[in-house]
């Protein structure tokens, strides 16, 4: 009797090495690469492959990007730095620095744990509203822009002041009074 309990402990044993193990992440934490700033981390036919521009290369290990996060190249499992962990769905892709771009509406509520967002749903294309600015770089500034410069060299000489000091507060003052001047000739001045 204490053969067969311990050969069905060494058919356990065995069985249980022999066993794949499921794992949330990267067991290892992926192979750390030093990606270029275009590429991008895309999750395409149930696995990631590597988009630099239009070039796409298979991936046959996990990665860890430099800022620490792991992408699971074969389940496109995502570990955040800060112990995120969220499943890249077709078209979503993590970016070089490791922000997570998703392809769908559905994917991006699907990563907040949001059911209610329907799988066929579309983003709103982007327009940019308002109108380019009349000036052409290298024409002389407007008097609002001039304005807008003069106040910015004022709010840093006050910062500067505020900074010289550890223990009494500086007399600001004539800034002050300059940048009250500087705020009601903003006021008056044309908008091009």
């Amino acid at each position: 009797m204490r053969l067969i309990h311990l050969a069905a402990s060494m058919l356990l044993g065995a069985s249980l090495a022999a066993a794949p193990r499921l794992s949330v992440a990267q067991p290892s934490g992926g192979q750390p690469v030093r990606p270029g700033r275009t590429t991008q981390y895309l999750f395409t036919r149930g696995a990631v492959v590597q988009r630099t521009g239009s070039q796409t290369t298979a991936l046959t290990q996990n990665v860890r990007l430099p800022n620490g996060t792991k992408i699971n190249v074969r389940s496109g499992i995502v570990e955040l730095p800060t112990g995120k962990i969220t499943t890249l769905r077709e078209g979503d892709y993590v970016n070089a620095e490791g922000g997570i771009v998703f392809g769908t509406p559905a994917s991006a509520a699907a990563a907040r744990g949001d059911t209610t967002v329907a799988a066929n749903a579309k983003f709103d294309p982007y327009v940019h509203v308002g109108t380019a600015p009349a000036r052409v770089l290298g024409d002389a500034p407007t008097e609002r822009e001039q304005l807008l410069m003069r106040k910015i060299e004022l709010l840093s000489r006050k910062v500067a002041l505020y900074g010289q000091t550890a223990t009494n507060l500086p007399n600001t003052d004539a800034v002050d009074k300059q940048l009250q001047e500087l705020d009601a000739q903003l006021k008056t001045a044309k908008r091009d």
